[in-house]
């Protein structure tokens, strides 16, 4: 009996001692897992975007087994901010993001993203080095409060498209594009070609209307049209200044375009079909983002240029495009590897093969000296355009509760576009709701 016993005792103790060291070895598994960071990125261009992030990721994954990150590809801007914000209320937000830098303000005031100064200083000297290289036109919208929120990325300014073919075709000269609003409706009008049937055959300029897009377009005309560069709102985001006579001139000149020179195409025209549209020949000049250059340039059958955006008053144009940020609902480990991400990610060659790839803007002032960059303008002039138009750009409408603002002002553009107000009507209206919007911020 005392033996069966001891026996008994001995299986009991192999069965705990066997449960101990499964358990251990399933610790100690979970705790040597490799870490897998999830990174949303959107696309809002022409061309194969994702493969360029794609290869920046697996590039890091390969360096960094440890720590890989996983790459998300969620449709445009406005589709990302949907699916950020829907993480985060559903407490599984991505570990790092690219979104516009215009939402940095809603993004802070969301608590949705740590501000980055406390990794910036821990680099030391590095740190600051780093972020005195990007470019000053792309890092004045970086902060919010005095703190870093995101760092520059995917960046662009808006510029002109045109087709010299076309100029020659009209008796235009092919390297003296339009300067001013006067010469750009002179131009597009020469430009519209009407077939036999009384069809337009191909619009003289193409101007997005669509929403997400038209509030970045005026912008630009906003500044072209400003007595001392006045923008759309303050620099703290706080107050909207839509209701101007300068802006009201600025869209009354966008509804002759369509409405008075017949130019332009009526109603509205779609960000994601001006490129399309101006590759087939529909359309002679178009305004869009730098960052179509790499699919224009990749598809265009003809000879075309680029060139800053007309002025009125003065020439200007709005910078754009998404910065990187970090979610601030997940450990600090994970955020360290995802600041680690971001820095392999901007390095400067890097961001001269991503401008390269893409046509978004180099990003920083040390990339220009890498020889691949050089060549690279060297080879495809219209490129630098973009980067030459930075000294007289500034930022699209940026401010506190900016989703809203955007709609406010885009459904104003299309009221005036459509004909249901007129521009002053429009722009009164607007300004109203987006004050009494931002009157909780104060």
């Amino acid at each position: 009996m005392r033996k069966k016993l001891l026996a008994s005792m001995f299986l009991l103790c192999l069965a705990v001692s066997s449960v101990f060291a499964n358990g251990s070895s399933e610790a100690t598994s979970a705790k040597n897992k490799p870490m897998e960071l999830t990174f949303f990125f959107p696309v809002n261009v022409g061309g194969a975007v994702t493969k360029y992030v794609d290869k920046i990721c697996n590039d890091w994954n390969a360096e960094h087994p440890e720590a890989t990150v996983k790459p998300v590809y969620t449709g445009n801007y406005d589709d990302t901010v949907v699916k950020i914000q829907s993480s985060i209320q559903g407490k599984n937000p991505p570990d790092l993001f690219i979104s516009l830098a215009t939402q940095r303000f809603s993004m802070y005031v969301q608590d949705a993203v740590v501000p980055l100064d406390d990794f910036i200083a821990a680099d030391g000297a590095e740190g600051k080095a780093y972020i005195d290289d990007f470019l000053s036109g792309f890092m004045e919208d970086s902060y919010v409060d005095g703190h870093i929120i995101s760092i520059p990325f995917q960046r662009s300014t808006e510029i002109m498209f045109y087709n010299k073919d076309a100029f020659r075709e009209v008796g235009l000269d092919p390297e003296q594009p339009p300067k001013s609003w006067a010469e750009l409706a002179d131009y597009a009008q020469k430009l519209t070609k009407v077939g036999a049937d009384g069809n337009v055959e191909r619009y003289g300029v193409g101007i997005a209307l669509n929403s997400g897009s038209a509030q970045w377009q005026f912008t630009g005309f906003c500044l072209q049209n400003s007595k001392n560069g006045e923008n759309l709102m303050s620099d703290d985001g706080k107050s909207i200044y839509f209701d101007t006579p300068e802006n009201v001139e600025a869209l009354q000149f966008w509804c002759d375009l369509q409405n008075k020179y017949k130019c332009m195409q009526p109603g509205i025209v779609q960000w994601t079909d001006l490129p399309g549209q101006f590759l087939s020949g529909k359309v002679a000049m178009i305004y869009h983002t730098t960052g179509n250059l790499g699919n224009i340039s990749k598809n265009a059958s003809f000879d075309f240029g680029t060139c800053f955006l007309p002025g009125n008053k003065r020439m200007a144009a709005p910078t754009g495009g998404g910065n990187f940020y970090i979610s601030k609902g997940i450990s600090k480990e994970r955020q360290q590897k995802a600041w680690e991400f971001i820095k392999f990610a901007t390095t400067a060659e890097r961001t001269a093969q991503w401008s390269i790839d893409t046509g978004y803007v180099v990003t920083r002032k040390s990339a220009l000296e890498l020889p691949q960059m050089k060549a690279y303008y060297e080879n495809l002039p219209q490129a630098k355009v973009a980067y030459e138009q930075i000294p007289i750009s500034k930022p699209e409408l940026t401010s506190y509760d900016s989703t809203k603002m955007w709609r406010i002002l885009n459904d104003a553009i299309q009221a005036a576009i459509t004909g249901e107000k007129t521009p002053a009507q429009a722009l009164k209206d607007a300004q109203k709701e987006a004050d009494d919007t931002l009157k909780k911020f104060k």
